[in-house]
């Protein structure tokens, strides 16, 4: 099982922002985002961490409070471009250390917060812009 201690400081803290920054992508794909879409990324979590011990990676991962990497707002486009560069990243430092099942439950991981956020308004069902931000998720994801 891969843990935080096999990753240095900075490849960790790449590691944590991926998720949320697939969350931030789908928020983004529609004017602004809203209090709900956030919130939806904070019970992501909380649902990840009801499934303690099925991945000592992702347990580690959602023990502490979803942060994005807010340096990049000169414009929505900027911090797209930049979250998605970040999940890419995030995916390949989890690539080089941990086993198949790991990366595949993080990046399932990833994908399932960009969902939930695309399902925060309730019964609306996600609009094409955060399908297409999911799609984008995904194939930073690979």
């Amino acid at each position: 099982m891969t843990t935080k201690a096999d990753f240095t400081d900075e490849e960790w803290d790449t590691i944590a922002e991926g998720p949320p920054a697939a969350g931030l992508v789908v928020s983004l794909a529609e004017r602004g985002g809203t209090f709900r879409e956030a919130f939806s990324i904070a019970k992501a979590y909380t649902e990840a961490r009801k499934q303690h011990g099925a991945s000592q990676l992702l347990d580690e991962i959602t023990s502490a409070r979803p942060e994005v990497d807010r340096s990049h707002r000169a414009s929505p486009e900027d911090t797209r471009s930049h979250s998605l560069e970040r999940i890419s990243q995030a995916v390949g430092v989890v690539e080089q250390k941990a086993d198949p099942q790991e990366l595949a439950d993080y990046k399932a991981f990833i994908v399932s917060v960009a969902e939930r956020v695309a399902a925060a308004k309730g019964d609306e069902p996600a609009s094409a812009p955060e399908q297409a931000a999911i799609e984008e998720i995904r194939g930073a994801v690979g």
